[in-house]
This record gives C-alpha cells, structure tokens and sequence, in this order.
C-alpha cells in the first residue's frame, strides 16, 4: 500500500466536501497549468494550442482520481501508471526531469491553494485539512516518483537503441557498404558523419576503455574475431591519437574518407599480420605493399636471385648482403663497406663477383627487381618464406 492510499484510508472525505470540490476541477487544471506554463520555462510552448487542451484533460483526469483516492473510492494505480508514461514522454521530446519536477511542485502548490479553498468553505474540519494537505503532497510525491521511473527507463532504452544504432553503422562502415547504405545508417544512429575515419585495431579488452578517452562520437565494436576491438576515430589528429593510444597494443590506420572507412581498417588488419611490432601503418606502408601478395613476393626473389642458387649457402648469404648495400647506398664503395663492416676492397672483389652472375646488374627493370627481391626486410628478416638457398 503507498504513503498517499494510506493517507487515503485515514481521511475518507465525506461526499459534500468532494462534490464541492470536484465542481472547481475544471477551474483549479486551468489555473495548474497557466502557473506551470508562467514558471517553468520548457513548458512556456509546450502546453499551448491543442496540445495544452490535452494537458488540461489530463490534469482534471489526475485531479479527478485524486478526489477518488481521498473520499477512498480508488487506489493510485492508473494515475502512477500515466504518471510514468508522462516520465517517458518527455524524454522522447526532449526534456530533462528537472523540468517535470518543477511543474509538478507548481502544479501541487496551485492544487492545495484552490482544493484548499473549496474545502474549507465544505466544512472540512480543521484536522481533517491538515490531513488533506498531508495527501496532496504524498500523493504529488508518488507521481513525481513515478515519472522519474518511466524518464530513466526511456532513457535507458534510448540509450541501449542508440547504442545498436552506433553498432550497426561501424559494421556497415568495415563491411564498405555502399554511401547511401552508410548514410541512413548514419542518420538512424544520430551520428553527424565527419570528413574522414581512422581505423584503430587493438584487443578487444583494451577497446571500450580506450574508447572513452577519444572523441565523443568515435564508433568501437569489440567483438571481432581473434577477441579484437576497432575504433574509428572521427578527424583524428595523427600525432596526438598515437600519444593517447602508446601504452596500448594498438595499429593505426590511416586516415580515409568517412565512407570508405574500410580501407583504413583492412591495411591496419594487414600490418598486424605483417609484424607485432607496427603500430602507425604510415611508417611501414614499404613492407605492407609488399606484403599485399607474400606469394608474389616470394617468386619474384626466387626468379631475380636464381644465379645465387648455384653458389655455396654462405656465399651466396655474403652477395645477397652485398647486392642489397649496393642497392641502397647507390653504388658508393666506402657507404657499403661501412654498412658491411668490411673492406672496400671486399665490396669491389664482390661486387665483380655479382656482375658476372648479372649481366644485367645496372639495367632499370633488372634494379627495380632486386631492389624489391633484397632491398626490404619487415621486423629484420623477409617478409615471406624465402624460397632461395640464400
């Protein structure tokens, strides 16, 4: 049994104060009104026009069941239940509680003014008012309390559809479904799409808390396979993103248009199988072209380092490095030699070693082959299963 059907069975108005009363409803729910739309300002167009008619039924409705409920002829059952709808709605129209609960302080201190007025002249004793008073307010309080309930359950359940809305836009966004897909996507989850997206790829675990110290309107799942998370980070500022994510195992993508999202998250997925060791992809984007085809990458050396394949493993070892200083340094003798820890003679006797096994050595198409055959290594060794007895 509530405060205020307590307070109810102890008062029982007699019928002569209740009619009395019930004949100023319709006066005390446009007085209620009036005052609520004067002091409580989101309700100053809210409770006009049509909608204000509504209002006012409704209020006589709530007052109506009041009077019930204090000559004990009803329970508090369907005002708290409207009440709690009351709560909901204002939260699909975008009002805060507080301003509920200032109308509904309003609404209670006209109700005791103008019941109070009818009662008296009734001849409620002067006990029997302190008790009628005692139930306006309790039963203010229960709708009151009511409301609360229904506003943070629709906020609740706003936040849990927001939160699917948010979800669904990120795996439409890895998925790279096509603009418009993207864009009502968007626009069900609320979410005002920015220039560019970048894709972060980290545990899943580490996800939703690095989430909440990026930018608001960052999207995360952390549900991927191999108990990954992604983030996209809207308008990311490059340098400060890696700050904020260094002590996390997170690969950085780079930054791509909104709708092409993809992009960025597949060549993070790509430099985390590369190596461990990536964490901004634009530092490594050599390594990840080559690493886009390992099979590719493993017969073009298998094919431009074919005159190794006939010499001793060692040897061969020793011009492979040789050919790949020389590639790099450009042919400068002294460069090489410092880089092989070796004498310039050394390189020379080498170098005419290598000559002899590529006649071809100084062509272009043949550089740009051992260029990409010997000149890179990911993480300090090849980036596939060398194929050349090297």
């Amino acid at each position: 049994m509530s405060h205020a059907t307590r307070r109810a069975s102890e008062l029982a108005l007699d019928e002569t104060t209740v009619t009395a009363l019930r004949a100023a409803l319709k006066t005390t729910a446009d007085e209620i009104v009036q005052a609520i739309i004067d002091e409580v300002p989101p309700y100053a167009n809210a409770l006009s026009g049509r909608m204000g008619g509504t209002i006012r039924r409704a209020v006589r409705t709530t007052l109506g069941h009041y009077l019930d409920l204090a000559s004990g002829n009803a329970t508090g059952g369907d005002a708290g239940d409207a009440a709690y709808e009351l709560g909901r709605g204002e939260v699909r129209d975008g009002r805060s509680m507080d301003a509920l609960l200032s109308a509904y302080r309003v609404g209670a201190r006209v109700a005791w003014r103008c019941l109070a007025a009818g009662a008296v002249p009734a001849g409620l004793p002067a006990a029997e008012v302190a008790k009628f008073a005692e139930l306006t307010f309790a039963y203010i309080d229960e709708l009151s309390a009511a409301s609360a309930a229904g506003h943070a359950d629709e906020l609740a359940a706003q936040g849990r559809a927001h939160e699917r809305h948010l979800e669904h836009l990120a795996r439409d966004l890895l998925a790279d479904a096509t603009s418009d897909v993207l864009r009502a996507s968007a626009q069900r989850a609320g979410w005002q799409p920015p220039a560019s997206l970048t894709a972060v790829l980290l545990p899943a675990a580490q996800a939703r808390p690095a989430y909440r110290t990026l930018a608001p309107n960052t999207l995360v799942l952390d549900d991927l396979p191999d108990a990954l998370g992604v983030l996209l980070v809207p308008d990311a500022d490059r340098s400060r993103l890696l700050r904020q994510l260094h002590n996390r195992s997170a690969v950085v993508g780079p930054a791509r248009p909104w709708t092409r999202a993809s992009a960025s998250y597949a060549r993070a997925v790509r430099a985390r199988s590369v190596s461990a060791e990536i964490r901004d992809t634009e530092d490594h984007l050599p390594e990840l072209i080559l690493s886009a085809d390992v099979d590719a990458l493993a017969d073009l050396r298998a094919r431009a380092l074919a005159p190794l394949q006939t010499l001793p493993a060692a040897t061969a070892r020793r011009l492979e490095e040789t050919l790949r200083a020389w590639l790099l340094h450009q042919g400068r003798r002294n460069e090489i030699a410092a880089a092989l820890f070796v004498h310039p003679q050394t390189v020379r006797y080498r170098m005419s070693q290598l000559r002899e096994l590529f006649p071809e050595l100084t062509s272009p198409h043949r550089v740009l082959e051992l260029t990409l055959a010997v000149g890179l290594r990911v993480g300090g060794r090849v980036p596939v299963h060398d194929r050349v007895r090297a």
